[in-house]
């Protein structure tokens, strides 16, 4: 459905036809732009939009299938840009995604959104209070766009961050408890995390490369700007990913000190039992021929004997931290 449709002259909204088509040519006539915003379009209502301002064919294709993979194209004289949007739900940072495609002309720019994200009403909000920027044309909605998703990947890495510090914690703490399904857990968001943003590194660089002179060359600094937000948070995302692999071997490690030092505690007492066990064995024999049976104090050398090659042993293995 379309969300919000306005005509922009010299950046302050003006009163314009609601109609598609009819508003494009008030836009040229006035040398401003209009700006529409769609969200989850049904097809019909993609196709009426993109038959008034003559999209081309391969562009509303990609519009009207989801998963697109970040990319920038150019289908004369139309600037076809698609962007991945990274949210997370809930306290168990599962990331959801969605998209966002701009269709940028000289005198219009149309955002599809589909999918998981927050609505565009405040990025516009914004702009309209700044009209000499939003006088630059579509462009400055392009960046003021892209600079609240771009931040959004920045604070979800932050989030990312807290949940990794919290897991050294308790990897960390005293606990026996293994957290290797937290983790892998995590490490998948994060994968999906970095497999949404990272793309878009390349269509950004376009953009202020290839794509310069189409640019108004205001705004070229505001996106080698938010270009650089996007290498640091896919930075980030790589450094996350990481720590995170080193904190699953850390685990990994931890759960492998705590089994070795039950092995050693459980050989430990084992040991302390053989004495006791050999001495019967000795002494349960039915041989004939044992002197020390008719001992009278046989018994009691005997077992003082083993109790004290136990305490013997066993404070071998308190010293040696065994037990």
């Amino acid at each position: 459905m379309i969300v919000d449709s306005a005509l922009y002259v010299n950046g302050i909204r003006a009163e314009a036809p609601i109609d598609s088509a009819t508003i494009l040519t008030a836009a040229k006539k006035s040398g401003a732009f209009v700006w529409i915003g769609l969200a989850e379009p049904t097809e019909e209502e993609f196709r009426e939009i993109s038959s008034s301002f003559k999209f081309h064919s391969l562009a509303v294709e990609d519009a009207i299938s989801e998963l697109q993979r970040p990319k920038i194209e150019d289908y004369e004289g139309l600037i076809f840009l698609v962007a991945k949007t990274v949210f997370l739900e809930g306290t168990n940072y599962d990331i959801s995604t969605g998209e966002l495609m701009f269709f940028i002309g000289e005198s219009f720019i149309v955002i599809v959104r589909r999918g998981q994200g927050s609505p565009l009403i405040a990025v516009r909000s914004e702009l309209e209070k700044r009209p000499k920027f939003l006088a630059l044309g579509p462009w400055a909605v392009v960046h003021a766009v892209l600079d609240r998703v771009i931040d959004e990947y920045t604070r979800i890495a932050a989030q990312l961050e807290l949940a990794i510090e919290q897991l050294e914690i308790h990897v960390f703490g005293e606990g026996r408890k293994t957290y290797s399904k937290e983790i892998y857990f995590l490490k998948r968001e994060i994968i999906e995390y970095r497999h949404s943003i990272e793309p878009l590194i390349i269509p950004m660089q376009k953009l202020t490369s290839e794509f310069s002179k189409i640019v108004p060359r205001e705004l070229l600094p505001f996106f080698r700007d938010i270009n650089d937000h996007l290498l640091r948070a896919c930075e980030n995302g790589s450094r996350l990913d990481l720590l995170l692999t080193t904190v699953l071997q850390a685990d990994i490690a931890h759960i492998q000190l705590r089994q070795n030092d039950d092995v050693r505690k459980l050989s430990s007492w084992i040991g302390l039992a053989v004495i006791p066990t050999m001495v019967a064995a000795i002494y349960g024999m039915n041989f004939d021929n044992m002197p020390e049976l008719r001992w009278k104090y046989g018994y009691f050398i005997i077992m003082g004997v083993t109790g004290a090659l136990m305490l013997a042993l066993y404070y071998k293995l308190k010293k040696s931290k065994w037990l």
